[in-house]
């Protein structure tokens, strides 16, 4: 009885053994392989996984059995930058619960795996009550390795996607920092190129040293640099532009120059050599400044060829129509002063078609304007045959030839400026001085130059108040304005009389787009004042060539300052105005020497002026006229 209790025994210990170290061999192998796989990564990236405080029950338990047994301890991974986490809810462990066979008690506490954390490693104990099934366990077994089979996979996968994560990052980086490092290594740089052109020039210097039939070795040999150098940098403007071979000549230079300071050690010969070197090229950059200026002034006095052609094509034309053919509509509007009346005195076809084109195509009321276009005989019938070929709508136009003018028999005094530039020998220029005399029937009349364009309706400019002055003008007197003058400038205040009756501070104004009152006009009679200082101005020097000092002093406090965004200056000069303030302007204007017909023009302004002329034209096409 004695030995059947205990083989009974045995045998029960037995079954225990094996329910009970069977399932631990078989995990520990797989937990020791997910230990192996990431042992030392998985630590970080897993670490923040938290299981529920819900306890994780692996095996049916019956709650008033439980007495003596622990509590399913939580085991919690904590890293505080590691944002995904997994947990494992209650149902997941109640699942567990179900499946367990009655009357079987038994508890797995889960400490922590080998490799996470502290990597301290603590057996898991097992707590059992009662007897269970040999396949009851393996059934709780294969529950608890799917169970932690589907953890490892959750693992992996949050691993792989940290990992790939990091990959993508560190490339982007790496390729930043590669286009970074590209960039700066094209970047554009001359050092080289400076340092190579230095060089040649102290061996230049050093050269000029030695006799002019000196054949010493040195002599040859610094020629010999020379010319290497002035090879290799032939054109280049930055360090990429250099063959290959420059930096071993620049060291071939160096020992050459290190040899000629040897041999010439008086530093103040050397200095004394670079400055006159420097003297000369500054001497050669004031000629080739001096020879462009004087080539740009002349182009701008210079007719050009398409427009020479087109001239002589235009007059030849006229002279073939019959002289009935060549009388202008509504005859009976020149002298109407109710109109708006508008002159322009021009020697230039193109000009005078453009200052009449864009005032009309702005105009509200385009039949109230009347264009008198002055000019002098030669110009006369090309111009007179263009608005023939090319009428302005329903504008009027008058087309006068300054020989028809009797009445200028009568002022002796009249005077053509003695200079080579049209701009100030023609007297063209100097004609807005007799307007009164032009037009007695007017009242009132807008002076446009043939180098404007009209942006806008110039209608309100007619309802202007000039408060009994003759002249209404834009200011030029608002210091660091592109169009900024002071009186002084073009006017002696040197000479007693001029000092005595005008003030230095006086606000300056531009000839360009004038509302002159002639009723006014002729009650101050200004003409006479303006002859009076021509005559003084011929005896000694009171002002600079042209008629914009003169017009400041014979229209002296009599100029009304109109509002300057209405006239925008400088577009034949200055390169820098606003687009904005030029297409907002009412009226823009190229003085200066870059007229927009000539080559010389201005790439940037010009585009505001050729939409106004159809270069499409035949008689524009045989010239070779284009934008």
């Amino acid at each position: 009885m004695i030995q059947f209790r205990r083989r009974q025994r045995i045998f029960i210990l037995s079954l225990l053994s094996l329910t009970v170290f069977a399932p631990l061999i078989l995990f520990s192998d797989r937990v020791k392989l997910i230990a192996f796989n990431g042992r030392n990564e998985l630590a970080e990236d897993l670490s923040s996984i938290t299981y529920r405080r819900d306890t994780l029950k692996l095996n049916s338990l019956e709650k008033e059995d439980a007495r003596g047994l622990e509590e399913p301890k939580q085991v919690v991974y904590k890293e505080n930058d590691f944002v995904p986490r997994i947990s494992y809810s209650s149902k997941q462990s109640n699942d567990t619960e179900e499946s367990g066979i009655a009357g079987s008690r038994s508890k797995f506490l889960i400490r922590k795996v080998p490799g996470f954390n502290d990597d301290k490693k603590e057996n898991h104990q097992i707590q059992l009550k009662g007897s269970s099934s040999i396949s009851g366990e393996k059934k709780k077994f294969n529950e608890t390795v799917s169970q932690y089979q589907r953890m490892n996979t959750q693992l992996q996968r949050t691993k792989h996607e940290n990992v790939v994560g990091r990959i993508e990052q560190s490339d982007r980086k790496a390729s930043h920092n590669h286009l970074t490092l590209h960039s700066q290594s094209h970047k554009a740089s001359n050092e080289r190129v400076m340092e190579i052109k230095d060089q040649i020039i102290r061996a230049k210097a050093y050269l000029l040293f030695a006799p002019p039939s000196s054949t010493s070795r040195l002599v040859k040999e610094l020629k010999l640099r020379i010319k290497e150098m002035e090879h290799v940098v032939g054109e280049a403007s930055k360090d990429s532009d250099l063959p290959r071979s420059a930096l071993q000549k620049m060291k071939h230079m160096d020992g050459t120059l290190s040899k000629a300071d040897r041999a010439y050690p008086h530093c103040h010969l050397m200095a004394s050599k670079l400055r006159a070197m420097d003297y000369n090229a500054e001497e050669q950059v004031r000629t080739q400044q001096a020879q462009v200026s004087y080539l740009v002034h002349l182009a701008a006095r210079t007719t050009t060829k398409g427009l020479h052609c087109l001239s002589m094509r235009l007059t030849a034309e006229y002279y073939a129509l019959r002289p009935e053919e060549r009388k202008f509509p509504n005859e009976n509007k020149i002298n109407d002063p109710k109109l708006y009346h508008y002159v322009v005195f021009s020697d230039n076809v193109l000009a005078c078609a453009v200052v009449v084109n864009s005032t009309v195509s702005t105009a509200k009321k385009p039949e109230k304007l009347v264009f008198h276009l002055v000019t002098n005989s030669l110009y006369f019938p090309a111009i007179s045959m263009w608005f023939l070929l090319n009428p302005p709508g329903k504008a009027t136009l008058h087309i006068q030839n300054i020989d028809n003018f009797k009445w200028m028999s009568k002022y002796s005094g009249f005077k053509k400026e003695n200079f080579s530039d049209p701009r100030y020998s023609s007297e063209l220029n100097y004609l807005r001085f007799y307007l009164p005399d032009i037009f007695p029937a007017l009242n009132k009349i807008v002076l446009l130059d043939h180098d404007v364009v009209v942006q806008q309706d110039l209608s309100s400019l007619w309802n202007s108040n000039l408060k009994e002055k003759v002249n209404g003008a834009v200011g030029t007197c608002q210091e660091g304005d592109t169009s900024f003058y002071r009186i002084n400038m073009l006017i002696n205040f040197s000479d007693p009389f001029i000092a005595e009756r005008f003030d230095d501070k006086a606000c300056t104004w531009a000839f360009g787009m004038n509302l002159f009152d002639l009723q006014q006009w002729r009650r101050l009679d200004l003409t006479a004042v303006y002859h009076k200082y021509l005559e003084m101005g011929s005896k000694r020097p009171l002002w600079n060539a042209g008629s914009l000092p003169i017009g400041w002093i014979t229209f002296y406090n009599k100029t009304m300052v109109l509002d300057r965004r209405g006239h925008v200056l400088g577009l034949g000069y200055n390169s820098g105005i606003d687009r904005n303030e030029i297409e907002r302007a009412a009226v823009i204007h190229y003085d200066g020497i870059r007229k927009p017909w000539l080559d010389i023009a201005m790439g940037r302004y010009k585009g505001y002026w050729t939409k106004f002329i159809n270069y499409d034209h035949p008689l524009l096409q045989q010239c070779n006229l284009h934008e």
